[in-house]
């Protein structure tokens, strides 16, 4: 049975959300007058938008109606969350007791590996991610209201902003998406912010706010949370140096030192999941579209709003590397082995996403005209579910939709249900073979 299958569960509720989500975008009270919106381009926007990814073949803003830019947002909170985690909410809210199954999955969509109250979980996760939109939507509410905007402008345009950047979604009612505001600190920290906390987890920000009820003792911390802030914070620090050298004379030609600093933070914060940008990414110097392609695809972290392979994944494949040099036996992060267990399902997450995205790249050479570099950032970006374009998707074929559309689905998805069904895989060996050493390098 299909509630005997978490995976599956997991996959179809997303994918019954883009269809009906297509379906809405399609009717012609979606789209401005004299536009139209085609079976692709409505499916492609309704991936993009639950899978919480950015990537766009029509103009957010100049294309849809007002009707359309909220059912993209509506698809977009949905992805973010994960519809089992909404209706889940909805069940408690109408006193029906969640199944063990149920439970499962909803440990899995949130990446929460203890044995928690699960009412307490989902009710924990609703209200900290409506009170850090709503946070996020007031102080850009009246920054927005600054900036010569209507009441109704500036409270649609912060709330939707808001849930965009907390989502990790990337989409933008702007042309150029945030660039006009390259040098607003007020856009650059809500967004910023907001784009890290839906990108940690909701398992840390649970982490976190009981260590600051222990009076901040990071001792305190979860290995999980300690592994998340560490990386997220070195990858965040480095990128932004990364991307500040590269672009010093390229496309931050000109600006001043606090704009250079300001668009090198905000694309090495918004490069790992969410989308938005400050500077023309389709004109980014060879080097900080390598940098960019490796942080997309390490992506945000377990139980977050983003994508990706994840930190934790990063750091565990690179802190086993170290071990094996070093002639370790065991992993050890922070004083604390990682199982053997862990280190396999790990190495077995990257090499599938390695083979599969390198599969969609292959593809995506064989129907565009387009550079090896473009189409290798294009598959990175969709698959990542970050955004962040060189300028190529609306020019893709169909042929090339599709394969970013599956690389969105799988990427928002597949990394999330594929450990799923390799954590409730039992060993299934009978006996053993004898072993034998083979040659390596």
């Amino acid at each position: 049975m299909l509630s005997d299958n978490p995976p599956v569960l997991v996959m179809l509720t997303f994918f019954f959300t883009i269809f009906i989500g297509s379906l809405l975008l399609m009717l012609p009270a979606a789209t401005t007058l004299g536009e139209e919106t085609s079976l692709l381009g409505a499916i492609f926007t309704s991936t993009s938008a639950t899978c919480v990814t950015g990537l766009i073949v029509y103009d957010t803003g100049m294309h849809f109606t007002l009707f359309g830019q909220i059912i993209i947002l509506i698809l977009i909170q949905i992805g973010g969350l994960g519809i089992m985690t909404i209706s889940s909410a909805f069940a408690i809210i109408l006193g029906q007791k969640m199944s063990l199954k149920r439970e499962s999955v909803m440990q899995n969509v949130v990446g929460e590996s203890n044995q928690l109250d699960m009412v307490s979980l989902v009710k924990n996760v609703v209200v900290v991610t409506i009170t850090l939109e709503l946070l996020g939507a007031v102080i850009l509410y009246f920054t927005f209201l600054s900036k010569s905007y209507s009441v109704n402008q500036a409270l649609y345009h912060s709330i939707f902003h808001s849930i965009s950047a907390f989502c990790n979604a990337g989409f933008c009612l702007y042309s150029g998406s945030l660039i006009r505001y390259l040098d607003n600190f007020n856009i650059n920290f809500v967004i910023t912010s907001l784009i890290i906390l839906g990108g940690i987890g909701f398992p840390v920000m649970k982490d976190i706010q009981r260590t600051i009820n222990n009076k901040f003792r990071f001792k305190r911390l979860s290995l999980h949370s300690k592994i998340v802030l560490s990386a997220t914070l070195i990858l965040l620090l480095s990128g932004t140096f990364a991307f500040f050298i590269s672009e010093y004379n390229n496309e931050m030609k000109g600006f001043s030192f606090i704009e250079r600093l300001f668009a090198s933070y905000f694309q090495s914060v918004t490069t790992r999941t969410a989308g938005f940008n400050t500077i023309d990414t389709a004109n980014l110097s060879k080097g900080s579209s390598f940098v960019s392609g490796i942080l997309m695809f390490i992506g945000a972290s377990p139980g977050s709003t983003g994508g990706g392979v994840k930190t934790t994944a990063l750091v565990v494949v690179f802190v086993a590397v170290i071990a094996m040099f070093r002639g370790h036996k065991d992993v050890n992060i922070f004083k604390r082995k990682v199982s053997e267990n862990i280190i396999k399902r790990v190495m077995a997450l990257v090499a599938a996403s390695i083979a599969f995205l390198a599969l969609m790249i292959f593809l995506l050479l064989l129907f565009e005209p387009f550079t090896f570099e473009k189409i290798t950032f294009e598959a990175i970006s969709a698959f990542g579910t970050v955004g962040l374009s060189m300028g190529i998707t609306s020019r893709l074929s169909d042929a090339g939709q599709i394969i970013i559309v599956l690389l969105m689905y799988i990427g928002r998805v597949g990394p999330l249900t594929l450990m799923f069904a390799i954590s409730q895989t039992k060993d299934r060996s009978y006996f053993t073979f004898t072993e034998e050493k083979i040659s390596i390098g």
